[in-house]
């Protein structure tokens, strides 16, 4: 097993601690809340982000898809896809080394859950890997939550994503969430949380990352703040309003 470099934070890390789980060390703990005293709102939207992962997730199971693969996933932990549908076979993919080593420990005797090591931009690999796990022939629920938004487009994530919708089976979902453009006051451009491994990215207009989805249409309510996609209950007076920086849907399949 890899040994861990307990003096340097990690995204993967950083973001499990954010949703208040158990797999980080105190250099990312520290990370972490100087981060939040920087930008106030990267714990909100991490929480919103993961809360959009599982209704995403739970919507897509019950149209009948019974497989997911998530790619740039991060830690699978605290309410990731496979405990919010335990009957799924789910496959988590990520290049980060820390994050493989922690996942395939958390996943050892998780029954229906796997790891793959894997650069979601490498279409042919991740999908050659993973169909020895998943049917491919049967509708997918493909997640790319909160993972986009650290892919320059220079890197090609929308190739990367259209070759995905061209090879997925119809009635297959594509859930994404992803930064949207939006200038703090004091000049930066906020910070995004990611639960996979982070690179210099750029966040999007709501048009770029309707693009992701392509001929895919929107299921209800369409591309929508996190908070807002089908979320569990209305909001409330008073409720605290998250800055509108972090887009959601979901897409079919048609067929």
């Amino acid at each position: 097993m890899r040994q861990f470099d307990h003096q340097r934070p990690n995204p993967a890390r950083m973001y499990d601690y954010m949703l208040g789980g158990k797999d980080n060390f105190a250099v990312d703990r520290l990370a972490l809340d100087q981060l939040a005293e920087l930008v106030p709102e990267a714990v909100p939207l991490a929480r919103a982000n993961r809360a959009f992962l599982q209704r995403a997730v739970r919507y897509v199971a019950a149209a009948g898809v019974r497989q997911f693969l998530d790619l740039g996933s991060g830690l699978p932990t605290q309410g990731s896809a496979h405990e919010v549908a335990p009957e799924a076979q789910v496959v988590y993919v990520d290049h980060d080394p820390v994050v493989a080593a922690h996942s395939r420990a958390l996943l050892e005797n998780s029954g229906r859950a796997v790891f793959v090591e894997a650069d979601l931009l490498d279409t042919d690999e991740v999908l050659a890997r993973a169909g020895a796990l998943l049917d491919l022939a049967e509708p997918v629920g493909v997640l790319l939550v909160s993972i986009l938004h650290f892919i320059p487009d220079t890197a090609g994530p929308q190739n990367a994503v259209a070759a995905l919708r061209e090879r997925v089976a119809p009635g297959s979902h594509l859930v994404i969430s992803h930064a949207t453009t939006m200038a703090r006051k004091d000049g930066d451009r906020a910070r995004f949380p990611s639960q996979g491994s982070s690179a210099a990215g750029a966040d999007r207009s709501p048009s770029e990352i309707r693009a992701f989805f392509g001929d895919f249409p929107l299921e209800p309510p369409g591309l929508v703040q996190a908070t807002d996609w089908r979320p569990d209950r209305p909001k409330l007076v008073g409720d605290w309003s998250l800055p509108s920086s972090l887009m959601a849907g979901v897409g079919r399949k048609p067929g």
